[in-house]
């Protein structure tokens, strides 16, 4: 009679088989496999039972392969080398000794040390790849809810639905101007609306959260705001403001920075408005634990980044 065509062979067989063929003997292979001569052999047996087909002749000193055997050696080490691959996989995905950890920063994360948060991440966890991906907040939510990314930090507010979002840092808004006049009071949104505005973000316009904020508070004051002149990054958009041809807003964190331009003034809005850096992750979802270390360290930096803060004062940045 021909062998089932329902498959017999399993892992262990496959793992008996080698140890015999590498050791020449069901004891030795016992022994390295940390169990019995007789399950050894019985495990060998299965297999030569149901193929019809002997794997080894059993001499008087050790064990040699037929041709049979010859035929199954390279099937048997394909397969246990697969699924050591595949178990080494799915235990680096429940550890810090591989795998992936998939974030998504705010751009303008350079100004609260997060560039920091590579470089201490990658040093604790060296064999761990990381997937950072800088984007505008707008962004960062929907990479996250799409499931893109595992999580990241936005500025709020964001559309979070499906997310959940924890607040981490409140950071002030300032107007900033090269003029001095133009910052002796805090701003007022009429004030605002008859700025020349230079604006960045420009890919995102009035979808920016730091925007739909101004956005919505302009629409209660009853003005409309728009900008002269919108750019893509921050940096522009001072040296723009720094020459005289116009004002911006930016966050405290910005205005500290050893990058924000000499001779610039900032003051306060009338009614303070704050950006919140919050970190977001879909609902339902368990990260893997290399994002939820990269999430713990992003929460420790942007806390300890609030709790050095001083107190602030408007006016010109010396």
């Amino acid at each position: 009679m021909p062998p089932s065509s329902a498959p017999a062979i399993t892992l262990n067989q496959l793992r008996a088989f080698l140890a015999s063929a590498r050791l020449g003997s069901f004891s030795a292979a016992a022994t390295e496999l940390r169990t019995t001569q007789p399950s050894v052999s019985e495990l060998i047996k299965r297999m030569e039972d149901h193929y019809r087909v002997p794997l080894f002749t059993r001499g008087p000193r050790r064990l040699v392969l037929t041709a049979a055997g010859e035929e199954l050696l390279p099937y048997a080490q394909q397969a246990t080398e697969a699924a050591e691959g595949a178990d080494r996989a799915l235990r680096s995905l429940t550890s810090l000794d591989g795998g992936v950890a998939t974030f998504g920063l705010l751009r303008n994360a350079d100004y609260y040390f997060l560039s920091e948060l590579l470089e201490s991440f990658h040093a604790r966890h060296p064999k761990v790849r990381l997937r950072i991906v800088g984007l505008n907040s707008v962004e960062v939510a929907e990479a996250v809810s799409s499931g893109d990314l595992e999580a990241g930090l936005v500025v709020l507010p964001i559309d979070g639905e499906g997310l959940d979002v924890t607040p981490l840092l409140r950071d002030e808004v300032v107007y900033v101007s090269a003029d001095p006049r133009r910052t002796a009071q805090p701003v007022t949104m009429a004030g605002l609306a008859a700025a020349k505005l230079i604006l960045y973000d420009a890919h995102y316009g009035w979808r920016d959260p730091t925007r739909r904020q101004l956005a919505e508070r302009a629409q209660v004051a009853g003005v409309t705001l728009s900008a002269v002149i919108e750019v893509e990054h921050v940096e522009s958009a001072l040296h723009i403001v720094a020459r005289g041809a116009g004002d911006t807003i930016v966050s405290r964190a910005v205005a500290h920075s050893r990058t924000f331009p000499e001779g610039l003034h900032t003051v306060g809005f009338a009614e303070p408005l704050y950006d919140t850096i919050a970190v977001v992750r879909r609902r339902g979802t368990v990260l893997s634990p290399a994002t939820q270390e990269i999430t713990r360290l992003a929460r420790r930096m942007l806390l300890a980044h609030g709790a050095a803060r001083r107190p602030a004062r408007d006016g010109l940045r010396t």
